[in-house]
């Protein structure tokens, strides 16, 4: 909704959006009318943006990208970085890695790995988390956590390698549907050319050596083949890039896989435990 408070509050993202409009429609000697009717707005919408009472959603940045941008990616960008700025602060740089990076290693405990999981479970799962969380604010982390997923498909193909714990397919989220879902939604997954999807199996440790017990991580090379590695526990989160520390977590990292099972292993359990007959 449109405020006073929100000029106030506005990310610089939301204020260059306005800036740069505002400078463009002037050259054009357009009114607010016509560049509303032009993007498919209302004048008053168009004067929200400009004076950030209501910064541009993903929608009218995708118009004013149509309507005014002659080539220029300024619209685009603004796209990206005004949709990190609506993600959990503790997320927000740690997904800018994610999206440019050329390989991703994760290792996914608890729950399926955001960037794997289904509209409908990351609903569930948001939803049902607490504090409760107002519905218009999980609608909208649902939305972000599915755009997330156009990397998969990013030019060029980032190579991505996941182990998830065999417990998180057993941990049913929303419901039996929804949970059967998501696992044929790994399946699929599982085939793209650029994934490797693995499973930990329950018994991993039974032989004396387990690998996982210190949680999750996400192991991220960048375009100028940085090593980074995430780690996230109760909403809070750490960006570690000291070599040394990264090397440790890189070794966990290949001692767990070597733990997990192959990945023809792999989708053949996630195949039977949604019920799937091959």
């Amino acid at each position: 909704m449109a405020s006073a408070e929100n000029k106030d509050s506005a990310s610089p993202a939301a204020k260059l959006v306005a800036k740069v409009t505002r400078m463009l429609r002037v050259q054009r000697d357009w009114s607010q009318d016509r560049l509303g009717d032009e993007l498919g707005y209302s004048a008053a919408a168009v004067s929200a943006m400009e004076t950030c009472a209501q910064p541009a959603s993903d929608a009218m940045l995708v118009a004013l990208k149509r309507v005014l941008s002659e080539g220029s990616d300024v619209f685009e960008t603004a796209r990206l970085y005004m949709r990190m700025e609506r993600l959990p602060e503790q997320f927000q740089d740690y997904a800018l890695l994610e999206q440019a990076a050329i390989s991703l290693q994760l290792f996914a405990t608890n729950v399926i790995h955001g960037l794997f999981q289904t509209e409908a479970y990351a609903r569930a799962l948001i939803g049902g988390g607490h504090p409760p969380l107002p519905d218009e604010r999980v609608e909208e982390l649902v939305q972000l956590r599915m755009a997330r997923t156009a990397l998969f498909d990013r030019d060029p193909l980032p190579m991505i390698e996941i182990v998830i714990d065999e417990s998180v397919l057993h941990r049913v989220i929303g419901s039996e549907d929804i949970m059967r879902e998501q696992l044929l939604h790994l399946v699929e997954c599982a085939r793209r050319r650029n994934v490797t999807l693995l499973v930990l199996p329950m018994d991993a440790g039974k032989y004396g050596e387990y690998a996982a017990g210190h949680g999750g991580m996400s192991l991220v090379e960048t375009s100028a083949h940085e090593h980074l590695v995430y780690l996230e526990a109760q909403e809070e989160s750490l960006l570690v890039s000291d070599p040394a520390k990264v090397s440790t977590y890189a070794q966990r990292y290949a001692k767990i896989r070597s733990q997990a099972l192959g990945p023809r292993e792999s989708l053949d359990l996630i195949m039977r435990l949604a019920g799937v007959k091959e």
